[in-house]
């Protein structure tokens, strides 16, 4: 390997860690020296470097990370706003209020009054898409390795970092028949752009393994979930979801965890008709 590859996949691999961060402590500090730190790059070039690899200033990924959490946590749950705002790094209600109308044209309180109000794209409703009652179960946390994608989900990127963990698999020696092959939609297209959705491809694995590049490491948190078994293409997940949502969520007893779902894929696309593709859904409860 080169020294400018290997350069990049370090950068990667670090940049990796400070997403995750980000994503797992939006009420914390996250001053850029603060990420700098947890990333070992020099605070005078980490901005940069963070724009270059992500395309997108690391002040506005905080800002919008934090408006989409709220966007969700107000769709999805009966906190209170000012709770809402805590937890995600805001001292006040109204610093919230501020940002979320600039970037929905709607305030939160008017938003959790109507959560069907469209903020980035209106609810999928297809009445083909039929779900039997879920599966309510505790599972344990999982060890993976993933690869982050970013844009919207179902693109053509996705298969190729599928290929991509296998490889790394086979590489590593990590090959077992206990592998799960895990999705993780980290956003809900409903709030977030397209080209801003983030979505892990991961593997679960039962030995010790570092980093590498792209390739990172980490636990999936378990607790309860609702599980879903969804028979169809891929392309209809989004429809699927809308459907848990509205004919499930709103009636059920249960509130949401605030962790992302995840989509376990139980055959193979490359080998199967997208009609007879399995896909197990878990919904996060408390």
């Amino acid at each position: 390997m080169d020294r400018k590859n290997e350069i990049r996949l370090d950068y990667l691999k670090r940049l990796n860690v400070v997403t995750e961060y980000i994503d797992n402590n939006l009420d914390k500090d996250l001053s850029v020296s603060k990420l700098a730190e947890i990333s070992n790059f020099s605070p005078f070039h980490f901005h940069r470097i963070f724009k270059g690899f992500l395309c997108e200033p690391i002040g506005h990924y905080i800002i919008r990370t934090r408006v989409e959490a709220a966007a969700h946590l107000i769709r999805y749950t009966n906190l209170e706003i000012k709770n809402i705002a805590f937890s995600i790094g805001y001292e006040s209600p109204g610093s919230l209020n501020k940002i979320f109308k600039q970037y929905y044209n709607i305030s939160p309180t008017e938003y959790k009054k109507n959560k069907n109000f469209a903020i980035v794209r209106s609810i999928i409703h297809n009445s083909n898409i039929k779900l039997k009652p879920p599966e309510i179960i505790e599972i344990t946390d999982k060890q993976v390795i993933y690869i982050r994608i970013t844009g919207k989900y179902g693109n053509v990127n996705f298969q190729k970092a599928w290929n991509e963990l296998w490889d790394f698999v086979n590489t590593n020696k990590l090959i077992s028949n206990q592998i799960e092959r895990i999705g993780i939609s980290h956003d809900d297209p409903k709030i977030t752009k397209n080209e801003n959705c983030r979505y892990d491809a991961c593997l679960t694995i039962h030995k010790a393994v570092k980093p590498q590049g792209k390739v990172g490491v980490k636990i999936i948190e378990g607790g309860k979930f609702a599980i879903f078994n969804y028979r169809g293409s891929y392309t209809n997940l989004d429809a699927v979801y809308d459907t848990i949502f509205s004919d499930w969520f709103t009636k059920c007893n249960y509130e949401l965890r605030n962790i992302p779902l995840m989509e376990k894929k139980m055959n193979d696309p490359l080998r199967t008709e997208p009609d007879k593709l399995k896909t197990e859904i878990y919904v996060p409860i408390k």
